[in-house]
């Protein structure tokens, strides 16, 4: 086991830790995307809509419905996020902090 002091990590938090190897910009993205893609789904449940209902409601494929859902997709638009989300009875809300 290593020692704890000869670990430049140790101590540190996960922001820190992804920051100094470069990759927090890209954990935070995949984060916010993830959060999405649940807060979608789970409002799915609650209104009983399928991802079929929702696509015929977006004038969309389900295709594109399994995009917008899928957090691994980077290739989903803000405006396609909104629309789903006043869909499903919420609204998208983005903030600089």
């Amino acid at each position: 086991m290593a020692d704890r002091k000869s670990n430049r990590h140790c101590g540190s938090s996960l922001d820190d830790f992804l920051d100094e190897e470069g990759v927090l910009p890209e954990f935070r993205a995949q984060a916010i995307k993830e959060v999405i893609a649940r807060q979608l789904g789970e409002a799915m449940k609650e209104r009983g809509l399928s991802k079929a209902a929702l696509a015929r409601l977006m004038h969309t494929s389900r295709t594109q419905v399994d995009r917008v859902l899928d957090p691994a997709n980077g290739n989903v638009t803000i405006e396609t996020l909104q629309r789903a989300a006043e869909l499903v009875g919420r609204r998208l809300q983005l903030e600089l902090a």
